[in-house]
């Protein structure tokens, strides 16, 4: 478990250097910046009420208490009372990295237009007021999990809250001035997706948060369906564009991670490749539509993370299968509709609440400290305008 978190945490610095490298030049500073500081804020954040929040208290509601504050209670021999197989301190270590990496992965949304402060703000009141009401009610045994919703790596509590608030974020923050800026380093894409790729099996497979045969099921599934869906994206680009890029190729994988995340533990492998497939088309085409009705998602999270965890969580009500996971549900496919439609509304219900108070909370925070920059500041690009420092000399570019 240890290792499965210190592959979750390694996904963050894996984000800024996907971000960093799909970022135009005057802005590659500015998007990493923002992935890394959730280390450090979240987990100050985590540490005094995060994990209480999501993990004490509360059973059956919303969100936890606050009897586990600065970690109280907690000891080096606490077991994790919900499998008794780990202890405390390691399930707390393990959740502090998805906490660490979720709102971060809103940041490609709204790349060059938000300032710093804003972002903050934003960073410390979206956890508390999204990702830990979702956390507790579906990984907390509250109202979501008593109800039987599964979500078994964060379809829902991560990747479809985090695209329908990136939505939300490009819907108030407007275009960027300079639309057509290109990325500056696909090498340092290829970096970033290869550090989310190897990470992610940590995400999937530390999720069993136990050594079974679910664990490497998690593992194989999680590849199978990133495979999948990058080679299905990358035919679809290059049949639409007339050549095989690989910016295509690297998205496709990032779409079928995400996909497969609710489902990793609950379906088969031949289910899984399934998923990628779908991933590659469905995610590439929302980011076609997005693109389409002019939706400024600089680096494409609705479209890659939203719709894929909306569409994994959609797909296992389909397909879970007991016969795999007796832990898990049977699907729409096993007479599982019942499941089928819980995992529907509450995808839904949750991608319409992340957006909406997304929406709102952007609002609230331009009271306390301008959210967008301004003209000048775009324009110079926020690595300089905010932060004072560029990545490469400008004489070597």
């Amino acid at each position: 478990m240890l290792v499965a978190t210190s592959l979750v945490m390694l996904m963050t610095p894996g984000l800024a250097f996907f971000y960093g490298g799909l970022a135009c030049k005057r802005n590659i500073l500015g998007i990493m910046m923002q992935s890394f500081v959730s280390l450090g804020i979240t987990t100050i954040l985590w540490f005094i009420v995060g994990y209480s929040l999501c993990f004490s208290g509360g059973a059956g509601g919303i969100i936890g208490n606050l009897d586990k504050m600065f970690l109280n209670g907690v000891t080096i021999t606490s077991a994790f009372s919900a499998n008794g197989a780990i202890p405390e301190i390691v399930f707390i270590s393990y959740q502090m990295m998805f906490a660490i990496i979720t709102p971060a992965l809103i940041t490609g949304a709204f790349v060059n237009r938000v300032t710093f402060k804003a972002y903050l703000i934003f960073l410390v009141l979206w956890q508390v007021l999204v990702y830990y009401p979702f956390v507790h009610m579906v990984w907390g045994g509250g109202l979501l999990a008593n109800i039987g919703v599964l979500d078994y790596a964060g379809g829902i509590v991560v990747h479809a809250t985090a695209g329908f608030a990136a939505l939300a974020s490009v819907f108030y923050v407007g275009s960027r001035k300079d639309r057509a800026s290109k990325p500056n380093s696909l090498p340092l894409v290829a970096i970033g997706t290869a550090l989310l790729w190897f990470g992610w099996y940590g995400f999937n497979a530390g999720s069993e948060l136990n050594v079974d045969t679910i664990t490497p099921l998690a593992f194989l599934n999680t590849d199978i369906s990133a495979s999948f869906a990058a080679i299905t994206w990358l035919t679809i680009a290059w049949v639409k564009q007339g050549k095989p890029k690989f910016v295509e190729l690297l998205t496709g994988s990032v779409a079928g991670l995400a996909t497969i995340t609710p489902a990793a533990g609950y379906v088969s492998m031949p289910v899984a490749a399934l998923f990628g497939i779908a991933a590659g088309f469905v995610c590439y085409y929302c980011v076609h539509i997005k693109n389409k009705l002019g939706w400024d998602d600089a680096l494409d999270v609705w479209g890659v993370h939203g719709m894929g965890g909306v569409l994994g969580t959609v797909l296992l009500g389909i397909f879970a299968s007991t016969a795999i996971n007796p832990n898990g549900a049977d699907g729409l496919l096993y007479g599982g509709g019942s499941f089928f439609m819980i995992q529907l509304i509450v995808v839904v219900a949750a991608s319409l609440y992340a957006f909406v108070f997304t929406y709102i909370m952007l609002i609230a925070i331009n009271y306390i400290t301008p959210v967008k920059v301004s003209d000048d500041e775009e324009h110079q690009g926020l690595d300089m305008s905010i932060h004072g420092e560029m990545a490469y000399d400008i004489h070597l570019i």
